[in-house]
């Protein structure tokens, strides 16, 4: 049995890192921050915690990434021998708004983090959930390990720093700190402010006759979306490797935001053009145009690659639109 340490436990790839650790049998840690909302969905949704064995090996800490003190505390109680950095304000939108907070959250965070571990508990292995924003509008494709990083937001510029600070602490304390390098990764337990996510209600809805017409941005990005249980999955074989190293995660193949549109709306039978609406309210001040993985080391040196195709993953979220809808009686 391993203890597990989780930031952002209440995230999408915090709790299928949850799942999938308990039905390992392992002991799971989560950091949560103090909050007069007690409502954690994500973490009640994850289909290991019906198991009262299952619920007994789970445990949540207050702790905060602004607080140096807590995170120590935090360490010294769990004594884990894992711990995945998941935490930190990740929205590429947000980060132009709340950019101080973005930079303290994400960068100095995984500082701090990093260094209550290097005094508490040096032989712990770390991982960090890094993001495909690091590469902005890169100069090559697909984007690898060694691709140029050239953030072009807040939130990748503190996703740089701390992509950063893992490879320092690897090679000048000896850490095992290692990284993934993720690219678009969703599924049903996604943000409801992400545009896949609202995608997806905004078509069950739709096709309820709950409202008639999508508000987005733009419809021209491309990105390389994979189904966030692969991701974890790739993100524990990168953590328990035989050498602590960085990999990219990415399905290599990339899709617009019209694309996904036309995937989902076609699932209820609907021309995506009929009621999607381009709202500059929802218009980022800067965007990366296209990105595009190349998994093949993590392929090579892990046997990682994705299970779930963009239309399937496209089907798994709108139909769990759709059945939420269908179960709270909100069809029209």
């Amino acid at each position: 049995m391993a203890r597990v340490l989780i930031s952002g436990i209440t995230g999408q790839d915090g709790s299928f890192l949850a799942e999938s650790h308990l039905e390992s049998g392992d002991e799971v840690h989560g950091l949560v921050r103090q909050s007069s909302l007690l409502q954690r969905t994500r973490l009640d949704a994850v289909p290991a915690l019906v198991n009262a064995r299952a619920l007994s090996r789970l445990k949540l800490h207050y702790a905060d990434l602004s607080d140096t003190s807590s995170l120590v505390s935090v360490l010294r109680n769990v004594r884990p021998d894992l711990v995945y950095h998941l935490a930190g304000q990740s929205h590429v939108k947000i980060s132009f708004d709340l950019p101080e907070y973005t930079a303290d959250s994400t960068g100095l965070g995984t500082l701090r983090l990093l260094e209550s571990m290097r005094h508490v508990v040096p032989d712990c292995r770390f991982f960090l959930a890094a993001t495909s924003e690091i590469f902005g509008e890169a100069k090559e494709s697909p984007q690898n390990e060694r691709t140029p990083m050239n953030p072009i937001n807040p939130y990748a510029a503190a996703k740089v720093y701390a992509l950063n600070l893992v490879r320092i602490y690897r090679s000048a304390y000896g850490l095992f700190a290692c990284a993934g390098i993720l690219f678009n990764h969703e599924s049903p337990r996604r943000g409801e402010n992400y545009v896949t996510r609202k995608i997806a209600r905004g078509v069950a809805s739709i096709a309820r006759g709950r409202q008639t017409e999508l508000h987005l941005g733009t419809l021209t990005p491309k990105r390389d979306w994979s189904y966030s249980p692969d991701v974890v999955e790739g993100m524990r074989l990168v953590v328990s490797a035989a050498k602590a190293d960085d990999y990219v995660l990415a399905s290599g193949v990339s899709h617009s935001v019209g694309e996904f549109c036309e995937a989902a709306f076609r699932i209820v039978g609907l021309d995506y053009r009929k009621h999607v609406v381009l709202d500059p309210n929802y218009v980022r001040p800067v965007d990366i145009t296209e990105t595009l993985g190349d998994a093949s080391k993590a392929r090579s040196e892990l046997g990682w690659a994705p299970k779930t195709g963009f239309d399937e993953l496209v089907r798994i979220m709108v139909d769990a639109e759709l059945a939420e809808l269908d179960a709270r009686g909100d069809a029209a």
